[in-house]
């Protein structure tokens, strides 16, 4: 019944959306491009910022775009696409949109699937990826981009929107340069998603899908607290996705008051680590509470100095002394997980790493050496692949459909190699703005080209509200439980926005 009814539910829009017809974009700014960014992408190393605005009503020719869904789901999906048909059909009804399926290979192979008002219905305001797929084939090889440009060609397209994160944004900025170096027409647009919420710059303030995916674990993690609290015996290890940053583990904080929370951003030792856990279960033993609530982000093993080492040491199939003391230290399924555990490039795969059970056999030898008289039984859950798909919040399903809307206007424009974005997220929807970022000012070059990620900043506001409480939610049970997702009601339930935003 839920499910029904959001696909009848109409996203609010901004007032500059209003008509589409008469928003133009200003061009402000030239972002910086490093040195050797511009070496690898001369094409589109010397773009400007662009922001819209309102101007005089235009007409547009017939706009042929293709879209595709690139790396894990993130709520909110289907309303960029909705988003971007609704404005393709407004500026001219003759337009079409097709989708490539499952994912950016589905652009190499040339598997499209035409999107109309009927096959997108079912799908308005609804999770996951499922209309079209998803998957991570890298478009980077002279033959991938050559199969990619002869799918545009053949296709005739006008555009092609990938919806995205980090790496697929990437591919994006491969794409356009390639296609502007063989003239071809068709613009390259990218739309910010990730739920980990590590896609974020001076114009991207959050990437789509990071307030569904929150609320949901937000509401698990509360029902867990009040279980801890009722029972008193379990010690709650609750992983969280995340696998650079720790935004979701700090969104989940600020909703839920755990007992800890560790952030991978501070890059504790595994002692340093172990020695805070291990306080805070003898100082709440004293206080006779043998229980309580601590959140760990996903990518903290890698962040850990010595287990850091000690990856790069696995990779390189050579174990310096000191990691081969982490090594020894290790749960033997732990030990399994680095030795046969490989994403597709041959490395270790950390974020099946069982970081969770890690920290506690490490906990449980700490406290038997301080001989620790008191109780400390422990629980471990992973929180994950259940945020990914989730009914999009009112917020995501307001945001993804603003940003499909922005993405069909830079293609119309004629814009290429840029991100969309829509800026202003804190304040009521009407007054969000749009525009967009050039791809080329996100990269940076490590191992090769790629966007930067963003990480968690010690130093701003949320991170700091976290640590002003930390003491206090340490000791008392301060836990809030904020309950399941409102899509309907009062509007400060069912219209709030992430709590980072608001700081």
């Amino acid at each position: 019944m839920l499910s029904q009814l959001r696909q009848k539910y109409q996203p609010s829009i901004p007032q500059i959306l209003s008509p589409l017809s008469t928003i133009c974009f200003e061009k402000k700014e030239t972002p910086a491009v490093q040195a050797e960014i511009q070496k690898l992408f001369p094409q589109i190393s010397n773009q400007p910022l662009v922001i819209g605005k309102k101007g005089a009503a235009q007409t547009f020719p017939a706009l042929k775009i293709g879209a595709v869904f690139s790396g894990g789901q993130a709520p909110g999906g289907h309303n960029v696409l909705t988003g971007l048909f609704d404005a393709l059909k407004a500026l001219n009804p003759q337009s079409q949109l097709f989708g490539f399926l499952d994912g950016p290979g589905g652009i190499i192979a040339k598997k499209t699937s035409e999107l109309t008002a009927e096959n997108l219905a079912p799908y308005r305001n609804q999770g996951g990826f499922d209309l079209l797929g998803s998957g991570r084939v890298k478009v980077e090889t002279e033959e991938q981009l050559k199969a990619t440009l002869k799918t545009a060609q053949d296709l005739a397209l006008d555009g092609i929107v990938v919806i995205g994160g980090d790496d697929s944004n990437t591919n994006a900025a491969f794409i356009a340069e390639y296609f502007l170096q063989h003239s071809c027409k068709t613009r390259v647009i990218g739309v910010p998603k990730t739920i980990d919420g590590d896609l974020q710059n001076d114009h991207v303030e959050i990437p789509f899908g990071f307030d569904t995916a929150t609320k949901i674990y937000s509401e698990l993690i509360g029902n867990i607290a009040r279980d801890a609290l009722s029972s008193k015996k379990y010690y709650h290890f609750i992983k969280l996705m995340g696998r650079s940053a720790s935004h979701i583990a700090l969104e989940c904080a600020l909703k839920t008051h755990p007992n800890l929370t560790l952030i991978s951003e501070e890059r504790l030792t595994l002692a340093q680590i172990t020695k805070k856990i291990c306080d805070l279960i003898q100082q709440r033993c004293a206080e006779k509470k043998d229980y309580g609530v601590i959140l760990i982000p996903e990518g903290l093993i890698e962040h850990m100095p010595e287990m850091a080492t000690l990856i790069t040491d696995l990779n390189a199939k050579k174990l310096s002394p000191a990691s081969q003391a982490v090594w020894d230290s290790l749960p033997v399924r732990v030990q399994q997980q680095l030795s046969l555990e490989k994403d597709p490039h041959g490395n270790i795969n950390v974020s099946a790493i069982e970081t969770e059970k890690v920290l506690i056999n490490a906990v449980m030898k700490e406290l038997h050496k301080r001989s620790f008289q008191g109780k400390f039984n422990a629980l471990s859950h992973f929180l994950g692949y259940e945020g990914r798909s989730g009914l999009p919040t009112n917020f995501d399903a307001h945001y993804c459909y603003a940003l499909g809307q922005a993405a069909a206007l830079l293609v119309a424009q004629g814009y290429t190699s840029y991100m969309a974005f829509v800026e202003g997220l804190s304040g009521p929807v009407s007054a969000w703005g749009i525009g967009g970022v050039p791809l080329a000012s996100l990269l940076e070059v490590k191992a090769k080209p790629v966007i930067a990620k963003a990480y968690v900043d010690l130093k701003g506001k949320p991170y700091r509200d976290l640590q002003e409480h930390a003491e206090h939610w340490a000791l008392h049970d301060d836990y809030q439980y904020p309950g399941p997702i409102q899509f309907f009601g009062e509007p400060a339930l069912a219209d709030s926005i992430p709590l980072i935003l608001q700081n």
